[in-house]
């Protein structure tokens, strides 16, 4: 890319998308395309071809999507396949008709089967069935897959999948109903720390407003008492989580430096699992993470486990060599990354 191609980068006020204007920006490009929701529907195709045919982007950024923790992906099933579906074949379709010189497609390691092997592999997509909670979402995000892959071996195009492992940073869900566990449980914790200090207007003033009873009654709805916070699940299960912003720097530096023909060995028959995972390869517990983040966030109640509750997938840690062999490496650890997202939700 130029410093003066017209980037289109879809989602850019979500969590990735937000990280990765703020990377293209931090790296001198300067003419970048955006939209809001409002501004336009992508999952309208005559709307989205409108769009292409006026800006005629030349790289696109497909980082728009319908995403949320288990609770949403479980209760929302055919919002999150439909809503995902349309904008992957609006999007990826009309960067075709367009002419579009790369597209880039973001993902999740949720694509990978509940019981895949660890750490999971690219190769291992479609080699089992997937987590139930989150099997809509996955599915959609397959087809994403699928899709450039076949655009790419039909039409010549230069489209390239990431998936990246469990994200978080600035611009992160905070939503109690609708975060990622990372998230959700700062934020669990922090109105649990003012809830125990008799913080009360501080406490109603992050709700938004209502009385003392109303925030009780809201917050027993997530387990947050006065002297406790609940977590759903055992907290045995493992987790890997990325800094958003190494993802973005991971996805310009794709843009930049590599091509859809570098996703896969060369002499390969059966040209499949292009897509690259993004991530540490390395993972925690749930425990441990909640552990962790109770220190950052100075929480003194106590942690309550529901076992009751879905852990999810038991293990999902990533194999990161295929993107290591690429010539990229996450440079932030967890630890500094959680202070970093406590300060920036206390701002």
């Amino acid at each position: 890319m130029e410093k003066s191609s017209k980037i289109y980068v879809a989602g850019h006020r979500g969590l990735v998308g937000s990280a990765i204007l703020k990377s293209l920006k931090e790296k001198g490009y300067a003419n970048i395309v955006s939209r809001t929701h409002e501004e336009l529907d992508l999952t309208d195709p005559m709307a989205v071809a409108l769009f292409f045919q006026e800006e005629n982007p030349e790289y696109v950024i497909l980082a728009a999507a319908k995403v949320g923790g288990i609770v949403a992906n479980n209760t929302y099933r055919a919002d999150f396949i439909y809503e995902n579906l349309m904008i992957q074949n609006n999007v990826i379709h009309q960067a075709y008709l367009n002419q579009v010189k790369k597209l880039l497609f973001l993902g999740s390691t949720c694509i990978y089967p509940r019981e895949c092997p660890q750490p999971m592999k690219e190769e291992y997509l479609l080699t089992g069935p997937l987590e139930y909670t989150n099997e809509p979402y996955a599915i959609a995000k397959i087809a994403g897959i699928k899709m450039c892959e076949s655009y790419n071996l039909q039409y010549g195009t230069n489209f390239i999948s990431v998936m990246p492992t469990n994200l978080y940073g600035p611009n992160d869900n905070f939503d109690l109903e609708k975060s990622h566990v990372l998230p959700a449980l700062i934020r669990k914790m922090h109105l649990g720390k003012l809830w125990m200090s008799g913080s009360i207007e501080e406490l109603l003033n992050d709700l938004g407003s209502g009385t003392i009873e109303e925030a009780r009654d809201f917050l027993g709805r997530f387990g947050i008492t006065e002297t406790s916070v609940e977590i759903w699940g055992t907290g045995n299960a493992m987790r890997e989580f990325l800094w958003s912003e190494d993802m973005a720097d991971a996805c310009v530096f794709l843009m930049e430096r590599r091509n859809f023909i570098d996703t896969y060995p060369k002499g390969q028959k059966e040209i499949r699992n292009t897509h690259l995972n993004i991530g540490t390869g390395e993972d925690i517990s749930i425990k441990d993470l909640a552990c962790l983040i109770k220190e950052i966030v100075g929480y003194e109640g106590t942690l309550k486990f529901n076992p009751d509750k879905p852990d999810g997938t038991y293990k999902k840690l990533t194999d990161v060599s295929k993107l290591n062999s690429l010539g990229w490496k996450y440079s932030m650890d967890l630890a500094s990354g959680i202070e970093r997202l406590y300060a920036w939700y206390l701002n």
